[in-house]
């Protein structure tokens, strides 16, 4: 089946271009994991909303699609408590990437984490690296998960295990040279039911359409501006940390982000491989250097969210 007229419709440029409705989005999102479109298609869909942007009704539908290709992961037990997921999509270019700290730090308070993300991304320095470096290596099925969480470890799937045909998508930014809205759509998964999500943004005009999903679709989410597009908060300035419960916006719960000038600017590193920034998390955990002030700060403020999170019925 050609998606050529769906391409109409979102293809027209940033002014001429029209969102599709849930249910037209869904069905081109289905398509395209499902394989049926030519790669000369694909690439068009990608530059397409790329260009245009993704709606709230289009996220909504494509993620109803991306669900049916969903690895099923159960939620973790009453005495456990909701989960907290951290999409780790982006990895570090310039700082060290503290998103296993943050995953260690709230494993350590008790909480079920899943990190969910890519393997590898050249030029850049991934959890699943860093993860492994610590000693925890990315799991594969749904009882790894549930062994890690067992055992008070933070658990890291790759999107290959989660949703090979998401991945895959994904993987067409390496011939392309940009992301398309599956990195969007990986950021934003309930993977587990009844999970905390951290979702986050790189560019400000992305908050507006995921504030209005994260309310329609009813979430339990923290909004915040990524660290290199990972969802720990910069160590070096406190980032805002928009809390959503069930969709409703919590502005008492909301954590201000630091303005001005920095006055005190935490020691990092200047090596940010794998094997130096598992050496920083491990002599953080340890107590031996301090952990930054805002990714204290992050864990605070998701382990006050989750005391007050409703289970589903």
């Amino acid at each position: 089946m050609s998606i050529a007229p769906y391409l109409r419709t979102i293809g027209r440029g940033k002014d001429g271009a029209r969102p599709l409705d849930r249910e037209a989005a869904r069905t081109l999102m289905a398509l395209i994991l499902d394989g049926r479109v030519s790669d000369l298609e694909l690439g068009g869909f990608a530059l397409a909303m790329r260009i245009k942007g993704e709606s709230a009704d289009e996220l909504a539908g494509f993620i109803d699609a991306t669900m049916a290709h969903m690895l099923s992961l159960p939620a973790p037990s009453a005495e456990q408590g909701p989960a907290v997921l951290l999409p780790s999509y982006n990895g570090a270019r310039k700082l060290p990437n503290l998103t296993p700290l943050l995953a260690m730090l709230l494993a350590r308070a008790g909480v079920p984490v899943l990190v969910h993300g890519v393997l590898d991304d050249p030029g850049r320095i991934t959890s699943a690296a860093i993860f492994t470096a610590l000693g925890l290596p990315p799991v594969g099925d749904a009882s790894a998960v549930a062994q890690r969480w067992s055992d008070g470890q933070p658990a890291f799937m790759a999107l290959e295990a989660l949703n090979r045909p998401l991945a895959g998508l994904l993987a067409i930014r390496r011939v392309l040279g940009l992301r398309n809205s599956g990195h969007t759509v990986a950021k934003l998964l309930p993977a587990v039911p009844g999970a905390l999500r951290v979702v986050n943004h790189t560019h400000p005009e992305y908050a507006v359409s995921l504030t209005q999903f994260l309310g329609d679709s009813r979430a339990d989410a923290v909004l915040m501006r990524g660290t290199e597009g990972e969802p720990v908060a910069d160590a070096r300035r406190q980032p805002r940390l928009q809390v959503h419960l069930k969709g409703e916006r919590r502005p008492d719960l909301d954590v201000a982000p630091q303005e001005g000038v920095l006055i005190d600017v935490p020691d990092l590193p200047p090596s940010i491989d794998a094997t130096s920034t598992a050496a920083l998390i491990g002599l953080m955990l340890e107590g031996d250097r301090p952990v930054p002030t805002p990714i204290l700060m992050q864990v605070e403020t998701l382990l006050a969210i989750r005391s007050r999170m409703t289970p589903d019925h």
